[in-house]
């Protein structure tokens, strides 16, 4: 059994609550577990100055931990005047995902930047960011949309994130951090809801892993991304 005595293809108890942040055009506060992300989306007027002129808009991301996220206190990286190369990667793979199902020429010359702050960590922050986030950006462009600022729905499908690993010679998904920091492989799976991959992120974190146990975190990670979508469905009605 593990720690949180759920069985090998069980997801932690997972929320999304929308419009929590009163300013933002979306956003929504995901928990997975003990793991809270709040997600919003921002909308600028512009795109990127290296987008200018072309007729497309963009969708970019930053990802950032509360000093007091942890069971220690971290530094603000904004104090340290130097962002970590674990926080450039994590914001660089949610603006990726979202891109992914986003039709930027419809968005226009506008950018939407989704922030993710991470008010609680249990492993699994960056899938977590993921699935919020793109019920934060649905909610910005329904918002545009009801203003006649969009002449279609930019978004095209349902994007979600989950963790899982090998541990203990098991493959489990949705890993907290009892799991996450003694897992002999680690991987993050990034899905559509149509069940296409945009992204698989894995390592041999204790022992190498072979092909069939890589299918079988595969088949995990499909199962548990229906299930996240499925959730997302139901909370945008």
């Amino acid at each position: 059994m593990r720690p949180s005595q759920r069985a090998a293809k069980d997801l932690r108890p997972v929320t999304l609550e929308r419009n929590v942040a009163r300013y933002a055009e979306g956003s929504c506060l995901v928990k997975f577990g003990g793991t809270h992300v709040l997600c919003t989306a921002s909308l600028e007027d512009k795109p990127p100055p290296w987008l200018r002129g072309q007729g497309r808009g963009w969708v970019t991301a930053e990802y950032a931990m509360l000093p007091r996220a942890t069971h220690t206190r971290s530094r603000r990286e904004s104090v340290s005047g130097k962002i970590s190369g674990r926080t450039h990667e994590i914001q660089r793979l949610i603006g990726r995902s979202l891109r992914a199902v986003t039709n930027l020429q419809a968005l226009g010359e506008r950018q939407i930047t989704l922030d993710c702050d991470v008010l609680q960590a249990d492993g699994g922050t960056r899938t977590a960011a993921i699935t919020g986030a793109w019920v934060a950006l649905h909610d910005c462009c329904k918002w545009m949309y009801g203003r006649s600022m969009l002449k279609e729905m930019p978004v095209r499908d349902h994007v979600a994130a989950v963790s899982c690993g090998i541990v203990q010679g098991e493959a489990v998904i949705d890993l907290d951090y009892a799991e996450d920091s003694t897992a002999e492989t680690d991987a993050n799976f990034v899905m559509t809801g149509s069940g296409a991959i945009v992204e698989v992120q894995a390592s041999a974190e204790g022992a190498v892993f072979t092909e069939e146990e890589l299918g079988l975190l595969l088949a995990l990670a499909r199962d548990g991304i229906s299930q996240l979508v499925a959730i997302q469905k139901s909370v945008i009605g």
